[in-house]
């Protein structure tokens, strides 16, 4: 096992936010970074959620911010490092979603028709319409947060990328490392960060890495284009998105930051495990990473 498969099997634990296993996530990855020569502080914070308690309460969340002594920062490394679980899978939910878009699709078509003359519902206005309400009711029925996933993939592979592209780099890198709580829940460290410490963003840029398996595309989500991220693009020989059907820190972040783009490796099969209990440190070698940070670090050295 390598330094960093065993990292990995460290924090490749349950870790909703405000639990007792993410403050002992918290703690190895201060050990990790003050080894690398950061200070790290913690950044507190409360917000709402839908996906917490309806939002009736206020979520407590510690974010991670950590740089070198002496050291403007000019690129932030960012993964966030809370995880959930679900009832459904992030492909069950996708598949749920899209059952629910149909059923609106069929709606609206109603609504239409119901404008330019009588509506005779037939058999498939009927699928169709059962088609939505199961997928609604599915959304619904599953968006409560559990402990049940170690969320290796997501994102324990990404605490390991950016650690790692540190290691890739000079020890005095212009870079820094925000390691963003309550992500799972709707974002709500970021959102904090943005709100309370965006001077920290300002002229600088993002990497955020989000879930990077062995298998599948590497994909850069671009939230904020600039010449960092077009380097990234073409060094990972990344496929480019503005937009997946997915929440990702680097979205938030990058409304302050001069660029922002966030880092994704998987397929299918990746979907199919995150936020379920097939998400552990097992079924990774790591290589994904490895090539990740390889080609981020090589990224930020031409700059």
């Amino acid at each position: 096992m390598t330094a960093y498969q065993a990292l990995l099997a460290e924090l490749a634990v349950p870790r909703l936010t405000g639990s007792a296993p993410a403050e002992r996530v918290r703690e190895v990855l201060k050990r990790e970074l003050a080894a690398r020569g950061f200070v790290a502080m913690e950044h507190r914070f409360v917000g709402r959620s839908p996906l917490y308690r309806w939002g009736r309460t206020l979520l407590a969340g510690v974010n991670l911010i950590a740089v070198r002594p002496q050291t403007r920062v000019a690129t932030w490394l960012v993964a966030h490092y809370d995880s959930k679980g679900q009832p459904l899978s992030m492909a069950g939910r996708l598949g749920a979603a899209a059952l629910a878009a149909l059923g609106l699709v069929e709606l609206l078509g109603l609504v239409v028709r119901g404008l330019l003359g009588p509506v005779h519902p037939g058999v498939s206005d009927a699928l169709l319409g059962a088609a939505g309400a199961c997928g609604v009711a599915l959304l619904l029925g599953t968006s409560r947060a559990t402990d049940r996933s170690a969320g290796a993939v997501d994102n324990g592979t990404g605490l390991v990328a950016a650690l790692a592209t540190v290691d890739a780099l000079s020890p005095t890198a212009a870079v820094g490392v925000i390691f963003p709580d309550a992500e799972e829940y709707g974002l709500v460290g970021s959102r904090a960060l943005l709100r309370e410490r965006a001077h920290l963003l300002a002229d600088t840029s993002v990497v955020n890495f989000d879930g990077i398996d062995d298998r599948g595309l590497t994909f850069a989500l671009v939230h904020r284009r600039g010449p960092l991220t077009e380097r990234l693009v073409a060094g990972l020989s990344a496929r480019r998105a503005r937009w997946l059907p997915v929440l990702v820190d680097g979205i938030m972040l990058g409304r302050a930051a001069r660029e922002s783009v966030t880092v994704m490796r998987g397929d299918w099969r990746t979907a199919c495990a995150v936020h379920s209990p097939r998400d552990t440190a097992a079924r990774l070698t790591l290589a994904g990473v490895a090539g990740v940070a390889r080609a981020v670090a090589a990224a930020l050295g031409r700059g």
